[in-house]
């Protein structure tokens, strides 16, 4: 008989077991060491006491958690990639009688074993799928967990260390306790064609089926056609989702999916559920400042949220498959999805590799086919690199390899499509192909954009455009006039050109009736080795906000033209000091989606302008005007919306960089300043500066942010820095190449 009570465990986790499995999160109760063990014995070495001897080195950690939370931007190290161990004790107590016990794993990079006392139970290769290990032999009561995970460097597995990201390690999304009863399934597969819902018929199911408003519209087996009547379908604005209810026996699994289709037009535009829909859309890195890979649920939920409100309706999940609970919420947010595995660069290896890249998509696909936003399944990126295995590109076992993983992937799902991209040699394989397009940053002028867009357009019969736009570090702007048509900008780093470059890009796709659409690269800045001179040492820059999610100002071009909500945003909100001569008339750009718009400039009206797309920069919300010397409010007003910045306007010229000002903004934010020998501000300088403190304090650095780095490149000649304080005092000390280090005392 199974038992129902209520369970308590030693990480203080409460469930109450009703009918079905019970699912238990492990986050709480965990030491960890960053280097390899002997054995398990020495993981749980007995002192006198009977408890595990006491290590200075092991810490106690809360899951999610990943051992490159910081060393992944830190610009004095290389990150670390080798082997590191958790320990717990878990109480088991499974209520159903002959019962299965597993632990299960949404993630953990890159390798894991999975130990009970001394007896390995189970292990796993690849950092992104979800995975289980049955403990239930080990029996009940308090058992010694310990888990050793290992991102070494091996090019026998996917993704490869060439790859423009970290190959973070550690338990970096959650592990559950899992109690089954004796008869059960790990998973159940759905699948929507149409109106008919086909529920895993590999098993014997009994099926209940909810629509939206909790209304059941279908009760039954499995067995029998399944075809929902009067269907609300699933749409980006109406993200209608339906919920399954299936028996098992004794085990219940509940997932929700949504109908709803779709169409990539040969040489022409998407359409989902019969409309042409733009895919406006974005890529994300499971990565954040201060914790590396394992975000938190509400760090993740931010981040979707803050897409959507972007008014993107795409995202492509580079380069593996993410944690479930984004999935879940580009379900219930309405982001059509492009997944893939992690093949990415390097080449192709032998068949430990070409094995690993089958089973990651099979269990990607498995793991994720009920969810209505997916769309694409991605076979892999950039696959053209060589560098692995040899200096040239081995083509013939790349297509091998790639046309093997696109039949598999119709085998399992025959209503999704397959795409990759930047692999030319392989662009017929697929179903839909993305080439390498960066007008104005690695190649030609952002105007020559609709060119090179409408030759892929024509050349590829399902062309969709993945990846384009360019590097921007936070806080640095530039006065003087851009070009349009000068030719690629790649340095430039100033958000004043990416905005630029962004918003031409989304003026021409707006008028591109045969465009399928695209995804700009990317939204958030990420931790990658390969980038160890960025303005932000080791951070991929092309984020529209930073790595912490703070907007840039380019988040604000997407949103004017993307969202449906009201916004109105004034471009400089990080910019203090605005330079010229007096008298000089200064563009004041203003980025907002309403049809009229009223600049003032120190109180006084400069005009009303209305919104022109064709009117580039800004739509037509752009203004020319003359600034006071010292301090000037802009603000911007629509019908229903205001905005309002102020900043200081400087007139004086500069000469060499001599002096460094080091200023507290805030009682936690410090300001370095470079000045030549007058003591003015060099404001177009971008020079090394680097932070240092003694005393009482401590700098909040390694965050891979323009205010949280101790090592970063001057922003229009100021860098910042954040720090953490109890009462004491601190000397903070900043430096910047041969000009005589500064210090200040709190």
């Amino acid at each position: 008989m199974r038992k129902r009570f209520i369970l308590s465990f030693s990480t203080c986790v409460l469930a109450v077991i009703t009918s079905a499995q019970v699912k238990l999160p492990l986050d709480k109760g965990w030491q960890f060491i960053r280097q390899d063990m002997a054995n398990t014995w020495e993981v749980f070495r007995p002192a006198k006491t009977g408890k595990p001897e006491s290590i200075p080195l092991w810490q106690d950690v809360t899951l999610p958690h990943c051992y490159n939370a910081d060393d992944g931007v830190n610009h004095a190290v290389n990150y670390y990639q080798g082997p590191a161990w958790y320990r717990t004790t878990l109480h088991v107590d499974n209520p159903y009688d002959n019962g299965h016990t597993l632990l299960e794993f949404e993630g953990s990079g890159q390798k894991t074993q999975v130990y009970v006392g001394s007896r390995l139970m189970g292990s796993h290769v690849g950092g992104y799928d979800r995975w289980t290990v049955d403990i239930t032999g080990c029996g009940a009561g308090d058992l010694p967990i310990a888990i050793r995970c290992d991102n070494s460097r091996d090019v026998e597995m996917i993704p490869s260390d060439m790859s423009d990201f970290c190959l973070y390690g550690g338990l970096y999304r959650h592990v559950n306790l899992l109690y089954m009863p004796k008869d059960y399934i790990e998973d159940v597969r759905i699948d929507v064609s149409g109106h008919t819902v086909t529920i895993d018929p590999r098993y014997d199911l009994q099926v209940e089926i909810f629509d939206t408003r909790g209304q059941r519209v279908f009760k039954g087996s499995n067995r029998q056609p399944i075809t929902i009547k009067n269907p609300a379908y699933w749409d980006v604005d109406n993200p209608q989702l339906y919920t399954a209810r299936i028996r098992y026996g004794e085990q219940l699994i509940e997932k929700r999916f949504g109908l709803r289709t779709f169409e990539f037009k040969e040489h022409g535009p998407f359409y989902l559920n019969g409309r042409r829909l733009l895919l406006n859309g974005t890529h994300r890195h499971e990565d954040h400042a201060g914790v590396g890979a394992a975000m938190n649920d509400c760090q993740i939920r931010r981040e979707i949220q803050q897409i959507k409100d972007m008014g993107a309706n795409f995202i492509r999940l580079g380069h593996y498959q993410q944690n479930d609970l984004v999935l879940q919420l580009c379900d219930s947010l309405g982001l059509l999805v492009w997944e893939e595995i992690p093949w990415c660069r390097g080449g192709v290896g032998g068949e430990r590799y070409q094995q690993q890249a089958r089973r990651m998509l099979t269990n990607m696909i498995n793991q994720h086919r009920h969810h209505p936003s997916v769309i694409l399944w991605g076979l892999g990126n950039e696959n053209d690199w060589p560098g692995d295995f040899s200096d040239k590109v081995d083509t013939i076992g790349i297509r091998t390899l790639m046309s093997s993983l696109n039949t598999l992937a119709h085998q399992l799902d025959p209503h999704r499509l397959t795409t990759i991209r930047r692999c030319d040699f392989c662009a017929d394989i697929v179903d839909v192909y993305s080439p390498s397009i960066w007008a104005g940053w690695y190649a030609r002028r952002f105007t020559d954009y609709s060119e090179m867009e409408q030759d892929a357009i024509n050349r590829y019969p399902r062309f969709l455009h993945a990846e384009w736009g360019g590097d921007s570090h936070a806080g640095r702007h530039a006065e003087s006039g851009f070009d349009i048509e000068a030719g690629d900008r790649n340095g430039d780093w100033s958000e004043s050109y990416i905005v630029r470059l962004y918003d031409w890009h989304l003026k021409e796709q707006a008028q591109m009736p045969n465009l399928t659409g695209t995804a700009f690269w990317t939204f958030k800045d990420f931790c990658t080795p390969l980038r160890p001179d960025n303005p932000i040492p080791y951070v991929n820059q092309k984020g529209v906000t930073e790595r912490d999610g703070t907007p840039k100002e380019s988040y604000y071009v997407f949103q004017s033209y993307w969202s449906k909500k009201p916004m109105l945003h004034i471009y400089g909100h990080s910019w203090p000091v605005r330079w010229g001569n007096e008298g000089e008339p200064k563009e004041i750009l203003v980025y907002s989606n309403q049809p009229e718009v009223e600049l003032f400039v120190n109180g006084i009206s400069a005009g009303r302008h209305h919104r022109d797309m064709m009117d580039y920069p800004a739509q037509g919300f752009h203004w020319n005007v003359v600034l006071k010397k010292g301090i000037n409010t802009i603000k911007a007003a629509s019908s229903v919306l205001t905005d309002e910045i102020t900043f200081e306007y400087q007139t004086e010229r500069w000469g060499k960089p001599a002096t460094i000002r080091l200023s507290r903004i805030n009682d936690n934010l410090i300001e370095a300043q470079l000045c030549d020998a007058n003591g003015i501000r060099c404001l177009d300088n971008s020079d090394w500066m680097e932070f240092s403190i003694i005393g009482d304090g401590k700098l909040l650095e390694n965050q891979g942010t323009s205010t949280g780095s101790r090592r970063i490149q001057a922003a229009n000649g100021r860098a910042t820095i954040r720090v953490k304080s109890q009462t004491g005092d601190y000397i903070v000390g900043v430096r910047c190449g041969k000009i005589k280090a500064v210090e200040g005392t709190r």
